[in-house]
Order: C-alpha cells, then structure tokens, then sequence
C-alpha cells in the first residue's frame, strides 16, 4: 500500500476553460502495480491486467481539447474498484470480520468483483492467501472514497456552469462479447440504466453517432452500466451519466496488449464523436431532462 500511496492515485486532466458540460471518468485504466500488489497474487505480470480497460484512457484523451475535464485512475482495477459500491466486500477474502454495513451478497460479490476483487477475468484468483481486513479497508478510505470525491465536484461544477453535466463513463469489454441469443459482437455498448441514468435522447445521440462512423453499436446490452452509472445519473435534474464500453478488438491485442495499428484512427474517431456529441447536447440540452425514459 506504500507504494501505491508515493504515486499520484488518480489525476484529473483539465482543459484550460471547460467549454462543454462533460465530465470523462476512466476508472479501470489504471495500469501501474505496485510490486507489494504483485507479490501478494498468484498470477503474473500480464495475467493480472486481464481486468483492465486497456488504454480507455488514451483513447478518450482529446476530451480535454474539446473542452472537458477527465479523471482518470492509475491504480489498477485488480487492486480495487471504483465501479463498485465502497463496501461490496466478500468476507472468504479476508482475516478478521467485515464492518456491518458491508455489502456480502451482491450478485458481484458472488462473482469474485467486489470493491476489492478476488478474480481477474476468466475467473482467476488474484490472491495467494486471505488479506487482513485493514487492508480492505484502507484502500477504501485512501482511494476509493477521494475518487469519488473528486468525481462528485467535477459533476457539481459542470452542472453549477451549464445548468447540467452528461458524464461519460468509460470502459472497454473483451473482444469476444457478443448479444445475447445472437452471434452479434457489437463495436461500442452505450449503457444508461435502460433509461434510468440519462435522457432517452442523449442515449439515442450516442448510438447514431457511433453508427454513422461505421461502428456497430448497441444499447444497455449486455451491459446497461456499472454503480458509477447508476450513482451519478439523475436525468430529471440534469445530471446525466452513459456508460461506453468499446470492444478491444478493435484497438488492442488481447493477449500481448500491445495497441493495434488502427489504434490512433480509433482516437480520432472518438474525438469526433464527442464533438458531434457536444453538438448535440448544446442544440437539445434544454429539452433532455424530459426525455428520461
């Protein structure tokens, strides 16, 4: 924990002026492991990053050139995640009893991606032996709880400028994610709670958007958004928050993670989405809080 601690946790890259009202989060692209981290797993260097959103991070990066503040984790996903509620913790991780207020039965508890996770994805174990509960704990009072911080005032002061903030979410699905019931693996998922978490219109945007760049893209499935979606989408006030999973097959090799060479096309793509995005938002921004659906 020392050594996740000496490095800045998390930043946010700030536009000169913010000129629109988004906030970008990466909370899953953080890649730097510290070597405690490492020497508690049982697995090495390469598998333990199977969890990440690779490079989300760098393929969002001209939002700040656009006009909008990003924040974006360098702690890794596998260490703790902020997609989750603070305390959804399995009590088999750990020596020593869990607060009350812990949440120990979510279907994510269950399935190993917990605030503090025990798996990695294709469902392999992240730890050697069980942790002590002050560890737990502490990530959540050291990291987790200052993101989210953070995150609350950047949506705070978008809304107090514009009178409404869209937060962008973003994350990355392996390249194998395919429609239930169909063969269909989808370029881009735009998740908003079916509904729930932004404008019916903002959501609608972001598809056509991404369809009229060539992108096969769906809506809420397989994924309809994670708690930060949830959490900080209140369309009927002006807050809204979508959820962007982009496939990495498109921009990364699974295996080696070394970036595709359509990589830097994929940055420029997205770059115009969110122009056009912004486009939309300020020609219609007035009327999406009616559009919840």
């Amino acid at each position: 924990m020392g050594e996740i601690a000496e490095r800045e946790l998390f930043e946010v890259l700030e536009p000169p002026i913010q000129r629109i009202p988004f906030v970008f989060n990466s909370p899953h692209s953080g890649r730097y492991y510290p070597q405690s981290f490492l020497d508690q797993s049982r697995l090495d260097a390469l598998s333990i990053r199977r969890s990440e959103d690779h490079y989300v991070d760098e393929l969002f990066q001209n939002a700040t050139f656009l006009g909008a503040p990003m924040l974006l984790a360098h702690f890794p996903r596998a260490f703790l995640d902020v997609n989750r509620e603070p305390y959804e913790l399995d009590p088999r991780m750990f020596e020593g009893p869990l607060p009350p207020h812990a949440n120990i039965s979510s279907m994510r508890v269950a399935g190993g991606l917990g605030t503090i996770p025990r798996l990695v994805a294709e469902n392999m174990e992240i730890y050697r032996q069980r942790l002590p509960v002050e560890d737990a704990l502490t990530r959540i009072e050291t990291i987790y709880k200052p993101y989210h911080a953070t995150l609350r005032k950047l949506i705070a002061r978008t809304h107090v400028q514009f009178g409404m903030s869209v937060l962008i979410d973003c994350h990355s699905m392996p390249g194998n994610v395919h429609l239930p019931g169909s063969g269909q693996r989808p370029d881009f998922i735009i998740g908003d709670r079916y509904g729930t978490s932004a404008a019916g219109e903002l959501s609608r945007a972001a598809v056509d958007l991404l369809q009229q760049l060539g992108y096969s893209v769906v809506r809420n499935k397989p994924y309809a958004g994670g708690f930060i979606t949830e959490h900080y989408g209140r369309p009927t006030r002006g807050l809204h928050a979508l959820q962007i999973e982009i496939n990495r097959a498109l921009y990364v090799d699974e295996t080696t993670l070394v970036r595709k060479p359509g990589f830097g096309a994929l940055v420029a793509d997205l770059t115009t989405f969110v122009a056009a995005l912004a486009r939309h938002v300020e020609d219609y921004g007035a009327y999406m809080p009616l559009a919840a659906e």
